[in-house]
């Protein structure tokens, strides 16, 4: 009886998650080109090929990178803009609204824009870089300043999604622990570093884990802003997988891809959560 009360959630688990995970794990062992109905089971090759692949290894640290750039500045500035724009001022209201709604605007129409604010000879970019009397830029166009570019659009669209969880758990400290902290001398520093980091841990691990996860999956800012390139500079492992499937029909070759990034996406949750434990204990 239990059973059939469960069974609504269950079942859509089973066909759009646990199904087609073992059907790619399934495909990942085979030469499959997508195109023919046949195929023939080639054991751990397509892993052994990307394990042996100087490229991909190239890829996985654009991953790194990538991850890296975005989820600490949108983690810390998330929590910084929350800390100001947290009061009750007359304002804040449309604050916060502005500073949120790059999140809710589809990631896609965020590029587009983007790609007109980096063009190298009428670009908003370049243009304030000229009047503080700065070089202009080749942005998207340059090996050296791609993926900084793509980094720097996935932070302005994610740091505000951020701050509305810092906003609410920075409403959770009870003001009677600063209160208390300023009686025995603490500073605004120590009452930040004391009380109001430990307070907001969980919320920045639920951040971390959750941005972590967002970022090794990015796809859409890189294929309309550099395709990948140039020269494979902001190629990533998601945007390895879809041109290893879809451009070069190799899709046992790029299933391995996904399950290596599942596997990359776990060890970095596992980590966080551990590191997280560490910190409750420390505290």
């Amino acid at each position: 009886m239990p059973l059939f009360f469960i069974l609504p959630a269950i079942i859509p688990l089973f066909i759009f998650w646990i199904y087609p995970m073992v059907r790619s794990l399934l495909i990942s062992f085979t030469d499959w080109d997508y195109v023919s109905p046949e195929f023939e089971y080639v054991g751990f090759s397509n892993y052994t090929d990307l394990l042996s692949d100087p490229a991909f290894y190239s890829v996985l640290l654009n991953t790194l990178v990538f991850s890296m750039g975005v989820v600490i500045p949108c983690v810390s500035g998330g929590l910084l803009l929350a800390l100001f724009v947290g009061g009750s001022g007359k304002g804040m209201g449309i604050y916060r609204a502005l500073i949120f709604s790059p999140w809710v605007t589809p990631t896609v129409a965020v590029s587009i824009v983007w790609s007109w604010i980096y063009e190298p000879n009428v670009g908003l970019a370049n243009w304030l870089l000229n009047l503080l009397h700065l070089p202009a830029l080749e942005w998207t166009s340059s090996s050296t300043w791609a993926m900084p570019a793509v980094i720097i659009v996935s932070i302005w669209k994610g740091v505000g999604w951020a701050m509305i969880f810092y906003l609410n758990a920075l409403k959770r400290v009870p003001v009677s622990l600063y209160e208390a902290a300023a009686l025995d001398g603490a500073g605004k520093w120590r009452q930040f570093l004391h009380i109001t980091v430990p307070i907001i841990s969980p919320t920045t691990l639920f951040l971390v884990v959750i941005t972590s996860i967002d970022a090794l999956q990015a796809y859409d800012q890189i294929q309309v802003l550099t395709q990948g390139g140039p020269a494979g500079s902001t190629r990533t492992m998601l945007y390895f997988y879809y041109q290893t499937a879809f451009e070069e029909f190799n899709m046992g070759k790029a299933t391995a891809t996904a399950i290596l990034l599942v596997i990359i996406t776990a060890v970095f949750s596992f980590i966080q959560f551990w590191l997280s434990r560490r910190w409750v204990h420390y505290q």
